[in-house]
This record gives structure tokens, C-alpha cells and sequence, in this order.
């Protein structure tokens, strides 16, 4: 196995990953995101899969997911790859756009999130949410400005 450079600093990033999640994952206790039951399923630093089992409070009034709920998931994910990207400064949502293709009743919803461009003061995303069988609910794609050294403490 090499054990140079490159492996080094490839072990201090998943390090330096894993601590930002767990951070994250405090910081979002009794937050939107855990009330509604947003789970991240899976997490790199080129792309993030959260997951939200449908539930009633979910759903809107003619018994579909609400597009608040899809808005929520893809800016939720997206939202975290620009914070991978940018992990010593706060990021915040200037623009999304929302596409919604397919109703989703009932089952999981899966959300996959990537970036699509990175410059030094915004981080361009897009994501995709999908039920288990693959169908394609909706997607959209986002726009998050970058605080410099603005980032939240525990």
C-alpha cells in the first residue's frame, strides 16, 4: 500500500470530514432538519445522499409530499456539499430553483446532492430526489454565497 503524500492527505481530509459531521450533526438537534426527519445516508466530498421516510405530516392536502418538504431535502443537501467544500466558513442559500416532475405518496424519498462549481464567494449545486424505485420526484439547483470565517460554534 502507498503510503505517501497523497495518502496522508487524503486520511487527514476523511479525518477532518468525519468531525465537521459530527459537529453538523449536533448543531442540527432540534433544528427544521430534525423535525422533519431528515437522515444523511452518505457523505463524501463529492456528494452528499440524505434520505426522509415519508410520513403524514409530510404530506400536503391532496396527500402527495409537499414541495416545501422536496424544497427542504434538495437545499438541505445541497447545503451540505457547499459546507464540505467550504468548512471553516458559513454558507447560505442565495438562489433555488425548484423543478417538480412526480408526485411521492408514501415509501423513502433519496436526495443526491453534487457540486457543480466553486469560486471564492459562491458554490453552485444541484440535486436530485428520488423514491427507492428510482423515479425521479424532482430536482433543482443551487446557489449559496460564502461567509468568509463566519461558521457557527457548538
Amino acid at each position: 500500500m502507498d503510503s505517501g503524500t497523497g495518502d496522508q492527505s487524503g486520511l487527514q481530509h476523511n479525518s477532518e470530514l468525519q468531525r465537521n459531521i459530527e459537529r453538523w450533526n449536533r448543531l442540527a438537534a432540534n433544528t427544521f432538519w430534525d423535525y422533519l426527519g431528515c437522515q444523511i445516508a452518505e457523505i463524501s466530498a463529492e456528494k452528499v445522499i440524505v434520505t426522509l421516510d415519508i410520513q403524514p405530516h409530510h404530506l400536503n392536502l391532496i396527500g402527495i409530499v409537499h414541495g416545501g418538504v422536496h424544497a427542504t431535502l434538495i437545499d438541505s443537501a445541497m447545503g451540505l456539499v457547499a459546507m464540505i467544500a467550504r468548512p471553516d466558513d458559513a454558507v447560505v442559500t442565495t438562489n433555488l430553483s425548484m423543478n417538480y416532475v412526480a408526485k411521492a405518496e408514501r415509501g423513502r424519498l433519496i436526495v443526491t446532492a453534487e457540486m457543480i462549481h466553486s469560486s471564492r464567494k459562491s458554490i453552485s449545486t444541484q440535486a436530485f430526489a428520488r423514491l427507492e424505485n428510482g423515479e425521479l420526484c424532482a430536482f433543482g439547483t443551487g446557489t449559496f454565497r460564502v461567509i468568509d470565517g463566519a461558521v457557527k460554534q457548538d
